[in-house]
């Protein structure tokens, strides 16, 4: 797995490297660590930041590229992940001033709606990754599941726990959802072999297929609401969630849903297209 890991000055990206080391031992291939410069310079402190994080990652991995770009953050770092077809990109979420500012609905939001990959964006506290919060509705095809075992899996490793989350809302039923549905867990579901529960046994068996352990749940209510509960109450090291892709563009576009998501999370979260 290629890994692109974005950051700006030290120790403004402290967090993204330290959420990196957690990943890039797992990735089997040389991570990438870039940083954007605006001015000529920036370049020394540009150097500096390099350097303080491949410190940091040779701990994990046995070698590191780094690499400076000149240009607007979100445009480069776009274009480093297209010409080098990365798999995965590792960004920031708070405003700080630095070499680049990697801030929620600026550059780590254009990133996330241009990138030609996943984006994994560091917050709130890091940890090696042994819990997992899988969000997933079942709604695209395929689904969020098959996408993150086909492309992602390797970065969390066999053992680690998935809670593989669905929210019924009353709101978004479908006419052949019955109430009672609506207020089932996941062995409910399952046991009455409604769509949710379809879903719930191939997750459980895609899953221990990967050598992963799948623990199925269902919460009610509006879904923003009951996803950002979950990923607060439960021991949860990374939250994943979804996005659409625009046929055209073929972008990932961030709908309300997904932005509000990705605001108030307070941990880190993987955006898969």
């Amino acid at each position: 797995m290629r890994l692109l890991i974005a950051i700006s000055g030290w120790p403004y990206s402290e967090l993204v490297v330290q959420l990196a080391s957690h990943v890039a031992g797992r990735a089997g291939e040389t991570p990438t660590v870039l940083t954007v410069i605006r001015a000529l310079q920036d370049r020394r402190p540009a150097r500096s930041a390099l350097k303080r994080a491949r410190v940091v990652l040779e701990t994990e991995v046995p070698s590191v590229d780094t690499k400076i770009r000149a240009g607007h953050p979100a445009e480069e770092i776009i274009r480093e992940a297209e010409e080098g077809d990365y798999d995965l990109i590792i960004v920031g979420d708070r405003q700080h001033r630095g070499l680049t500012r990697f801030v929620l609905g600026s550059t780590a939001e254009r990133v996330m709606e241009h990138s030609p990959c996943p984006v994994l964006i560091a917050k709130g506290r890091v940890s090696p990754i042994r819990h997992v919060l899988l969000c997933d509705s079942g709604a695209q095809s395929p689904s969020l599941l098959d996408r993150f075992s086909t492309q992602l899996a390797e970065m969390v490793g066999g053992g680690v726990e998935i809670t593989v989350l669905h929210v019924m809302s009353q709101m978004s039923a479908g006419p052949g959802v019955r109430g009672k549905q609506l207020r089932a867990d996941a062995e409910d579901l399952v046991r009455e072999h409604t769509r949710e529960g379809e879903m719930f046994t191939a997750d459980v068996h895609i899953l221990e297929e990967l050598d992963l352990s799948p623990y199925p749940k269902v919460r009610h209510g509006l879904v923003v609401d009951e996803i950002l509960e979950e990923a607060r109450t439960g021991d949860y090291q990374l939250v994943v969630i979804g996005a659409s892709r625009g046929e055209g563009w073929q972008r990932i576009l961030l709908d309300d849903l997904a932005h509000r998501i990705i605001s108030q999370v307070d941990r880190p979260i993987l955006v898969v297209g």
